[in-house]
């Protein structure tokens, strides 16, 4: 009864939140709805039995993804009013995307409707083994079968980090204000960046 409960709750939030998310006028107001979606789809994936990816709603999109956001709108200096003036130019495009949203929506339902994909028989390989958790089970196919592929995926992120601090970087002249010598930071001695002053009481520092 309780599970019951619990579901309609959740689920009746995360609509409510979701909804919210759209409506808010206020673009920070919309990310603190959006987190609170996240917090009851989490609870929702706890219901199902799945609570690793419980943790990664939490842990990534409600601590990371939609931090992020949040600081994003709070630090810009974003005219709003202009955005809004701009949003009858946009609304050809906007009623396109949702006309394809809406024929694909369809095409889901009625594909679902209309019975599963046949995949081939399971053969037991990946089968949650018994008095093992969700999390166990998770860690134990993704770093034994599919480790891997999880170091390339591992390697693709590094690559990209690379590149867009890469593309990010810009070199300043030598000479101008924020210039770093490395080398010469490197070679330089303790004795030369500090200097001990041992004044005497009532007296000041000479600098």
């Amino acid at each position: 009864m309780i599970q019951t409960l619990a579901f309609y709750l959740f689920a009746s939030l995360v609509i409510a939140s979701a909804v919210m998310v759209i409506m808010a006028r206020n673009p920070v107001h919309s990310v603190l709805w959006l987190i609170l979606a996240f917090f009851n789809a989490a609870g929702l994936m706890v219901l199902v039995g799945a609570e690793f990816i419980a943790m990664l709603l939490v842990i990534v999109y409600v601590g990371a993804v939609a931090v992020l956001f949040l600081f994003v709108v709070m630090m810009l200096n974003i005219d709003f009013a202009e955005m809004r003036a701009g949003f009858i130019n946009n609304v050809p495009l906007g009623l396109l995307i949702a006309l394809i949203l809406l024929v694909e929506l369809i095409m889901g339902v009625g594909a679902w409707s209309a019975g599963g994909i046949a995949l081939g028989t399971p053969d037991g390989s990946a089968a949650q083994g018994l008095g093992q958790s969700n999390i166990e089970a998770v860690g134990a196919l993704l770093y034994g079968k599919y480790v891997f592929l999880f170091e390339v995926a591992g390697i693709i992120l590094l690559v990209a980090m690379i590149g867009a601090i890469v593309l990010t970087h810009r070199q300043r002249p030598e000479g101008a204000r924020g210039h770093q010598d490395i080398g010469k930071q490197i070679r330089r001695r303790p004795q030369d960046a500090t200097v001990l002053k041992n004044p005497d009481v009532g007296e000041g520092v000479e600098l």
